[in-house]
């Protein structure tokens, strides 16, 4: 017999149950068929469902071919997978433990804490605040070399257009620290019924993946993300039809804020923390065209027709481009004309003279800003609808990339308040092609190593800076400089 450890013998009976157990995890921790592990072939990215009955309770990978499967008792779809095709190594999706089948017992072996980690990427603080200085690039399992962050979307079938928008959000970096920390959300209130925070948990499960330095590969799946906000936009955005990159990034932040308990508040939410501003808008009434100038002179006295004036908060700033010449230069080619970004920023500069009419009602506006967010979202309006047909502008747009000081469109009084508004460019969206057949790619800047890249899906190449302004730029992110 052998002692406790205070003192005293264990009994007969208490010497075979330690044994017992001595030997049980000597069990749990060896494993022959751990070298039957193909790590090339496994996907975390996908809805977590059993590739049989697509039910989501109780699923396991298969570790040697990657499939999904349900249980792992005997004559479950995992239980009959392992002896049907002498697969023996399973992963429980929701637990993430490892079980050896047929012999149904847990596996623990360190060896396995990468698959446990490509499957649920965590980040402690202290790595985040590396991530915008870390030069060294991580290493895919088939040798590529990737840096975090910089890593392709899968394209399902037309979501381009969303894609553009998770990686540009990915590189907003108070957006992405705050969604690397669960704990940052997962403890937010929800009322009653409302499961519309399966959103915000997508969103930062593909911020961790985009963002892990152990990627077994050099792109992620945007699936389960996708599909959340198919649910949640009511089917408004899918993945099988091409969308608007500015319609979805309108409602995914908006979306989000809320999910987040966010109010009209500017600090309400890492949303609005991030991307709110506020403007000032003045508006007046057009009188009728069709009426006398003196008639037209005595209703412009009216108060119905005198300038109001409003506050209103923003998230994006709308800049309209000028309307495309009409004619073609001598070897019949489009002349493409081009503009400077500060002229098409004019229109918020209250200053300037220039009103602008609304389409829906019959107003002339004039805008000025009153608050610059930390991070600036510019839209750049290139298409025009009407009843048969889209129209795009292909005007290029002259823009400088690193610090533009948008201080001048502010109004003076908050020209007081700003102690910095010189912003740099960290990402650049472009559209491509034709209104309703044209594709959707990104210019993002890796603020570690300064080198910028251009992605459109899982294509991830280098470009060089004076190359972006070329392009038909549509949504940019601006970063303020402190």
């Amino acid at each position: 017999m052998e002692s406790n450890g205070t003192g005293h013998s264990l009994s007969d009976d208490e010497d075979n149950k330690l044994s017992s157990k001595r030997a049980r995890i000597d069990t749990l921790r060896l494993c022959p068929y751990l070298d039957t592990i193909n790590r090339q072939v496994l996907d975390f990215d996908f809805e977590k469902l059993c590739s049989i009955s697509l039910s989501r309770i109780n699923v396991y990978a298969c570790l040697v071919c990657g499939k999904y499967f349900q249980g792992r008792g005997t004559n479950t779809y995992a239980y009959t997978h392992s002896i049907a095709e002498s697969h023996h190594v399973f992963l429980n999706l929701h637990t993430l433990k490892f079980y050896c089948l047929p012999d149904n017992y847990e596996i623990i072996d360190s060896s396995l804490d990468d698959i446990k980690y490509v499957l649920n990427p965590t980040f402690i603080e202290e790595h985040i605040q590396q991530l915008d200085s870390n030069v060294k690039p991580s290493r895919a399992i088939d040798g590529s070399l990737y840096h975090p962050g910089i890593v392709g979307l899968n394209n399902i079938k037309a979501n381009d257009y969303c894609n553009v928008i998770l990686q540009a959000l990915s590189h907003v970096t108070p957006i992405r620290n705050f969604f690397l920390r669960e704990e940052n959300y997962i403890k937010t209130k929800r009322p009653p019924g409302d499961s519309s925070f399966l959103l915000v948990q997508r969103f930062g499960e593909l911020m961790r993946k985009l963002w892990n330095p152990r990627n077994f590969k050099s792109h992620v799946s945007p699936h389960e993300m996708l599909q959340a906000v198919v649910l949640w936009s009511q089917k408004r955005f899918q993945f099988t039809a091409q969308g608007d990159p500015i319609d979805f990034l309108s409602w995914f932040l908006n979306a989000l804020h809320r999910a987040l308990n966010g109010t009209k508040k500017a600090d309400s939410s890492i949303i609005n923390k991030t991307f709110l501003g506020h403007m000032r808008i003045h508006t007046r009434k057009i009188p009728p065209v069709d009426l006398e100038e003196k008639e037209k002179h005595r209703l412009l006295q009216l108060s119905e027709y005198a300038v109001t004036v409003t506050e209103s908060p923003f998230l994006y700033l709308t800049c309209d481009l000028p309307p495309p010449p009409l004619f073609k230069d001598e070897i019949l080619e489009n002349i493409i004309p081009q503009v400077s970004l500060s002229s098409i920023l004019e229109k918020f500069n209250n200053q300037n003279e220039k009103e602008y009419k609304t389409y829906k009602d019959n107003f002339l506006k004039r805008f000025e800003i009153t608050k610059l967010p930390p991070y600036l979202i510019i839209y750049i309006k290139r298409f025009t609808k009407n009843t048969f047909f889209t129209e795009k502008n292909r005007t290029i747009v002259n823009f400088p990339i690193r610090s533009i000081d948008f201080g001048e469109y502010l109004s003076k009084e908050a020209k007081a308040a700003h102690k910095h508004t010189t912003y740099d460019l960290i990402a650049n969206i472009i559209h491509d092609g034709e209104p309703d057949k044209g594709t959707y790619r990104m210019h993002v800047l890796h603020k570690a190593t300064g080198q910028w890249y251009e992605m459109q899906d899982l294509h991830v190449t280098e470009i060089l800076p004076q190359m972006i302004t070329l392009s038909e730029a549509y949504i940019q992110v601006y970063e303020l400089k402190t």
